[in-house]
Order: C-alpha cells, then sequence, then structure tokens
C-alpha cells in the first residue's frame, strides 16, 4: 500500500473515532477534507488545535471556556440565586437555545451509572455542595436527563442537597410538542400526568 493510502486510511481511522461518525461518513469526510483547497483543510487543523489549546472547564460551574470564568458565570445580569444542574456540558447549550433559564449552571460531569462503574465520586457532587452553600443558592434545579441513570443520579443529589435547605426541584417532563399520545411510553405519560399545571 502506498503511503498515500496509508495516510488516507489513518485520516479515515481518525475520522471514525468521532462520536456518531461510522466508516462511511468518515470516508466521505476524509475524501472532502482531501478535495478542500489546502487553506480550507489548514484552517480546519488550526481550528482543532487552537480548540484544544485554549479551551478548558469553567472552574466554579464546568462549562466550557477560554478564560478564567465561561461567560455565564461572569455575567453579572445573570441570576446568581438559581442552579440548574446537568450531566453534561453540552445540556447548557440546549437550555440556552429556550432563552428560559437566566440563572447559572452546574455541569456534573456524568451520571450514575454503576455498570459503567460511575459513582458519586466521578462527578462534582462536592463542587456543587459546595457551591449551594458558598453562593447563597436558593433554587437547585436538578435537569438531569430522563432515563434511568438520570433519575438515579436526581434522587441522589436530592439526598445530599435536601439537608443543605436549599430548595430542590426537577424539569417537568412531558409530550413534545406534536408528539402522539398513543406511541408515548409509560414513564412519559405518567411524568406528564405528574407535571399537570392549571390552566
Amino acid at each position: 500500500m502506498s503511503k498515500m493510502n496509508d495516510a488516507l486510511q489513518e485520516l479515515i481511522d481518525a475520522l471514525a473515532r468521532l462520536p456518531g461518525i461510522g466508516r462511511k461518513s468518515a470516508t466521505r469526510l476524509a475524501f472532502h477534507i482531501l478535495d478542500a483547497p489546502a487553506a480550507e483543510a489548514e484552517a480546519l487543523a488550526r481550528s482543532i488545535r487552537v480548540a484544544k489549546r485554549t479551551i478548558g472547564h469553567c472552574p466554579r460551574c464546568g462549562n466550557l471556556t477560554d478564560s478564567d470564568l465561561c461567560r455565564i458565570c461572569a455575567n453579572p445580569d445573570r441570576a446568581t440565586g438559581e442552579l440548574c444542574v446537568v450531566e453534561e456540558v453540552r445540556d447548557i447549550a440546549a437550555i440556552e437555545r429556550t432563552g428560559a433559564f437566566k440563572g447559572r449552571y452546574h455541569v456534573l460531569g456524568g451520571r450514575l451509572s454503576p455498570m459503567d462503574g460511575i459513582g458519586p465520586e466521578d462527578l462534582r457532587v462536592d463542587e456543587l455542595k459546595a457551591r449551594v452553600q458558598d453562593e447563597a443558592i436558593q433554587e437547585v434545579i436538578l435537569a438531569t436527563n430522563p432515563s434511568v441513570e438520570g433519575e438515579t443520579t436526581a434522587l441522589f443529589l436530592i439526598d445530599e442537597l435536601r439537608p443543605l435547605g436549599v430548595r430542590l426541584t426537577r424539569i417537568a417532563r412531558g409530550l413534545p410538542i406534536g408528539g402522539d399520545i398513543k406511541f408515548a411510553d409509560d414513564m412519559t405519560l405518567a411524568r406528564a400526568l405528574s407535571g399537570r399545571v392549571d390552566v
């Protein structure tokens, strides 16, 4: 096999290791990169290098940042008494897109999963408890995912935070807009019924 083929295979293998990218997509991306102008390919490589070198985690909330604090923690206009707890950084982006939450966040860095060997010591739980006490947090909104692991994590956090005297809330679960009741699973329907509001 020629050096070019070895290099192409290495590129495909590297792209295929990205989440959500299969071999076909990796091959398509590799050929796109090779067909692109050299400046475009170099710009992509440079962006990756700069991002890896300059972006880290906010020491306060765990969000991604390229400065001392992330933009949300550094924003004085954010409500300081409300703390929304999420599993991963990407969950912040999803909530921010709604424009419905004006408080601050705390990223756990995952969720409890004994099957995968992830326990409380692997999550940023101690940091969360410290923030609740040090930052005069009035409400903690648990926004973990509606999975077995997410529910387990939320229940664990409730037990850990309740003694601190902070108000604990859980994001509502229900049917998606455009959803069909007959196709909803039992847990979603149960959550939708228990989370109903007055009209």
